[in-house]
């Protein structure tokens, strides 16, 4: 994929992933509940970003401008991990 733009979705979808796996690894070792409240909302922005990333990569397939050979699985917005 040629195109900075569909490159640069593609490393928000990334950089939502390591955004839940470290909300959910902090979230397991945390020491009292302000840790807790920290990781919330970094879980619940991972999830808004990424419902943003694939709404936006669907614009792109359906405009023509996201290549045919490059699959993104969209997750339903409404569903958590």
């Amino acid at each position: 994929m040629a195109e900075t733009y569909n490159e640069n979705l593609l490393k928000v979808l990334r950089l939502t992933r390591e955004m839940l796996a470290t909300a959910d690894e902090g979230d397991r070792d945390r020491n009292d509940d302000s840790c807790g409240i920290l990781y919330g909302i970094l879980r619940d922005m991972a999830y808004r970003l990424r419902s943003l990333a694939e709404e936006e990569c669907q614009n792109h397939k359906n405009t023509g401008k996201w290549p045919d050979e490059v699959e993104v699985t969209l997750t339903n917005s409404q569903e958590r991990d």
